[in-house]
């Protein structure tokens, strides 16, 4: 078992910056950003944002190219999402996903962000 602790939520204006953190209880092997936005109920309606695994390789949607960079400190088990440029379209709640050595993945608790004026 896994234990994930986001922090970093919050709301910020169109253009701002946010940070997200996700530590988790053990080393593992890739780490990812998903999100859900509002109106969207279920898991599987969750987007992916980025993924960065224990290498240091990444993958993000086209649609935070060039504004967000994940990041992740392998000694802290945490994973990073570094939010620049923020635009309305980007409320969501934010989760983390690990998928361990093992295979097995799991779900962080989820952090609201909203960009607003």
């Amino acid at each position: 078992q896994v234990q994930l602790v986001e922090s970093g939520g919050g709301l910020v204006q169109p253009g701002g910056s946010l940070r997200l953190s996700c530590a988790a209880s053990r080393s593992i092997d890739i780490m990812g950003w998903y999100r859900q936005a509002p109106g969207k109920e279920r898991e599987l309606e969750r987007e992916l944002v980025a993924t960065i695994t224990s290498g240091g390789s990444t993958n993000y949607a086209d649609s935070v190219k060039g504004r967000f960079t994940i990041s992740r400190d392998n000694a802290k088990n945490t994973v990073y999402l570094q939010m620049n440029s923020a635009k309305p379209e980007d409320t969501a709640v934010y989760y983390c996903k690990v998928v361990s050595w093992s295979g097995l993945y799991y779900w962080g608790q989820g952090t609201q962000v909203t960009v607003s004026s």
